[in-house]
């Protein structure tokens, strides 16, 4: 622990010190922002003296003019500047999240197609491809056991339920398994 606890006073002391340069310097920022915006006014907005004859209004006027067309000019270049350096950061955004590999990926909905309709509208109509998918199936002979035969002719359910009744009817479905 080489390093000592400061007191609180001395943190108090330390910190009102801060403050104090703090605001000396915001105060010496705003007057060189108030001195600066009065130079700009000089320069772009000098005094007005207003004329005495209709043909210097009118001169008055064109100039106004004039320096609107040209603040009309300028405000239009920044736009477009504005616009494309958007359109640029967009760009690269996309590119970013396409690096990074965590783009959302749109929901995408169901749509009932079949093959042969899924191929047509991917090849074009040009491509007329018949998809049988059950003409490459090898045939496959199906085996059919006794048991599955006694379920399926089963028959009359009365007649069976009125034959197992009773002792005599079990004693038949043990002989007859055995």
């Amino acid at each position: 622990m080489s390093e000592k606890k400061m007191s609180s006073s001395r943190k108090h002391h330390l910190k009102s010190l801060m403050l104090s340069i703090a605001k000396d310097l915001l105060e010496e920022e705003e007057r060189e922002r108030e001195e600066e915006r009065g130079r700009y006014m000089a320069e772009n907005c000098p005094t007005l003296s207003l004329p005495r004859t209709m043909q210097e209004l009118q001169e008055l006027c064109r100039e106004v003019h004039r320096k609107i067309d040209v603040i009309d000019e300028e405000r239009y270049d920044l736009e477009l500047k504005v616009n494309k350096a958007n359109k640029e950061i967009d760009d690269l955004k996309i590119k970013v999240q396409d690096l990074m590999g965590k783009f959302k990926k749109p929901v995408l909905r169901k749509v009932r197609m079949s093959a042969d309709a899924m191929l047509k509208a991917l090849l074009g109509s040009k491509h007329t491809v018949n998809l049988d998918l059950r003409a490459n199936l090898k045939q496959v002979k199906k085996e059919v056991k006794e048991e599955d035969k006694e379920l399926r002719d089963v028959g009359d359910w009365r007649k069976n339920i009125e034959d197992k009744s009773g002792m005599d009817g079990r004693k038949k479905m043990f002989e007859a398994e055995v």
